[in-house]
């Protein structure tokens, strides 16, 4: 069984890509198992692509184990700056899935880099809401799309509440660097 890890414009796509969407972790063996492993270690080039290809074609999998190789091999995708090719894996994974979190994120996080801020924002929302097992991308995520829309006050809050959930991540601290908070008088 899988268990789901997975300047704008490009460089938030590039940004995104590095942070990973969330990758699966695989209990079992196989190809997709193998997919998830090199998922969750960042890895993407074309014959990483292969192995979650190949799972895909060739194993039985469970709708949330196919779902899920959907969604890792759309993470690799991104980070390969294949977005294309990412959003339909992403988008069949919902298809397949459609309360998956996971997909709803990596979704969002597609159209981040396609400037596509508040749809992303909905998207990361729907991944939230359904309950993703690493919220705090979520969250990073939809602060991402908030300061796209000039929401810098929701995107503070965002990269806060990633912070909390996973106080040893550097990336939310690397954003709010970017402010300067003063308090009223």
């Amino acid at each position: 069984m899988l268990r789901t890890v997975s300047a704008l414009g490009a460089a938030m796509l590039a940004l995104a890509a590095a942070t990973s969407v969330r990758a699966a972790t695989v209990v079992i063996g196989g190809l997709a198992g193998e997919c998830s492993y090199r998922a969750h270690a960042g890895q993407h080039a074309p014959g990483d692509l292969e192995v979650c290809s190949r799972a895909l074609s060739s194993e039985a999998l469970s709708s949330h184990d196919l779902a899920g190789t959907y969604v890792n091999r759309g993470a690799m995708e991104l980070m390969a700056r294949m977005n294309d090719v990412a959003h339909a894996d992403f988008q069949t994974a919902l298809h397949i899935l459609p309360r998956m979190g996971e997909a709803h994120i990596g979704e969002g996080v597609y159209l981040i880099g396609m400037e596509r801020f508040g749809e992303a924002e909905g998207e990361i929302d729907r991944g939230l809401q359904l309950r993703s097992e690493e919220p705090e991308k979520g969250y990073y995520f939809r602060g991402i799309a908030r300061w796209g829309q000039n929401d810098f006050k929701g995107a503070y809050d965002d990269f806060h509440k990633a912070i909390q959930l996973k106080p040893s991540w550097s990336l939310p601290r690397e954003q709010l660097k970017n402010f300067r908070v003063e308090t009223a008088q």
